[in-house]
């Protein structure tokens, strides 16, 4: 077994620089409480030298939103690693969406998805304005282009009402369009008020901070290469940034691995297609691509966030207007199933530029091709099924086992609730 490497992982608000430690001493096997565990005889951080068991209470897998919300919940009561093979927080799935906090508008009745987003819709805000994130509750109008969408428009109006979405309503006519957003074309709009934008790094750092305070460690740059049930916890084997092979025990393992979820799941023999009281948990893949809008003088046309009706059948909720916390005006994402193990580039390129022109056109009536250009790419980790019905998210526990699968939109704005949720798990 090479040098231990487990350490804290440091992503301070103050000056988001990655602080690193390294570890020095011999390693040792010891019983405790009936468990293997790894020591590091001593662990250095900022030149200071200190003991460091490397056996927690629980052990998450990947420093995601959901991830690191989990561990800034449970680190109160519990010793917490959080293992993460990045070099920061959220750099997949978290970081590649809209930074939107969603209202709960969508999700069938008494899913996860709804009941989460509507209670986490509000401890988010609550969170930001505690921790010096920034959020803005900007609002967004669900547009009907024209008289053929009124009836589906009614239909999402509906769900929201039953559903218990605060501060909705219908708007109809161009005079009240042209009060809340004149740029646009429609017919008629349905107005959610709760609905936001909040910084995604601003979030994951407080998260981390939180945890951190709490005495939490967070492991950067540590793959995740073997997990295996010993002594009623479990083992996990990683390596380090050097190529160092660690490992550490916990009785609790969290995992929120996002797009790798069901791989870990595997790791400790689950088979992902459900059977004998197992959920499936086998994950596809769906792309988002972005395009930003670069002309600045039709970016300030828009006030709100803007979404056509949706077509969930497709993976999402179609092409739309999202404004960040900086003011950026961002059209997307799209949506495109990957076949499995197809490969991830999150590298942005502009083969989708008369599709995307297209699809905003259609309630943008003054957007050109021009006035567009490439912006990020996003994965969404799904358990639904090309063409098939909508998924829920997967929150199951099994001994000391928690998996959390699917987690995509809306999970950032869930991730408060869920944490919560995960701890009254346990």
């Amino acid at each position: 077994m090479g040098e231990c490497l487990l350490r804290e992982g440091y992503r301070r608000r103050a000056d988001s620089k990655q602080q690193t430690a390294s570890s020095k001493g011999r390693q040792s096997r010891e019983q405790n409480s009936g468990r293997w565990s790894v020591h590091c005889e001593l662990f250095t951080v900022n030149s200071r030298t200190y003991a460091a068991p490397m056996d927690v209470d629980l052990a998450v897998i990947g420093a995601g939103v959901v991830g690191l919300a989990v561990a800034a919940e449970l680190s109160r009561t519990r010793q917490v690693a959080v293992i993460e093979r990045h070099g920061g927080y959220g750099l997949e799935t978290s970081s590649h969406n809209s930074g939107v906090v969603h209202a709960g508008i969508y999700y069938s009745r008494g899913s996860l998805k709804h009941t989460l987003c509507i209670e986490g819709n509000a401890l988010l805000y609550e969170w930001a304005a505690a921790h010096g994130v920034r959020a803005r509750r900007i609002g967004k109008l669900i547009v009907a282009v024209d008289e053929t969408e009124l009836d589906a428009l009614a239909e999402v109006a509906h769900h929201a009402d039953e559903n218990g979405v605060p501060d909705m309503r219908m708007l109809v006519g161009r005079a009240a369009l042209d009060e809340m957003e004149p740029a646009v074309r429609a017919v008629a709009a349905l107005w959610s008020g709760s609905t936001g934008v909040i910084d995604q790094a601003e979030l994951f750092a407080s998260y981390g901070a939180s945890a951190e305070a709490n005495g939490a460690w967070i492991a950067l740059k540590h793959e995740l290469t073997s997990v295996e049930r010993r002594g009623g916890g479990f083992a996990l084997g990683l390596v380090g940034p050097d190529g160092g092979e660690t490992s550490i025990t916990c009785d609790v393992l969290v995992n929120s691995a996002g797009l790798r979820a069901d791989r870990v799941a595997a790791m400790l023999g689950y088979g992902l297609d459900g059977a004998g009281g197992t959920p499936p948990m086998r994950q596809t893949v769906n792309k988002g691509r972005y395009y930003d809008i670069v002309t600045p003088e039709k970016a300030r046309l828009l006030r709100h966030l803007v979404y056509p009706v949706p077509d969930h059948g497709k993976g999402g909720l179609g092409v739309h207007v999202t404004i960040d916390v900086d003011g950026g005006v961002h059209l997307g994402p799209d949506t495109e199933w990957l076949d499995d193990g197809a490969e991830l580039d999150y590298r942005a390129d502009d083969s989708r530029r008369a599709a995307f022109n297209a699809s905003a056109s259609r309630y943008l009536p003054w957007i050109e091709p021009d006035d567009i250009a490439p912006g990020q790419v996003g994965y969404r980790p799904k358990l639904q099924r090309p063409g098939g019905p909508i998924a829920d998210f997967l929150i199951w526990r099994d001994g000391g086992y928690v998996h959390l699968g699917g987690i995509e939109s809306p999970g950032l704005t869930s991730s408060l609730a869920m944490a919560r949720r995960v701890a009254e798990m346990l």
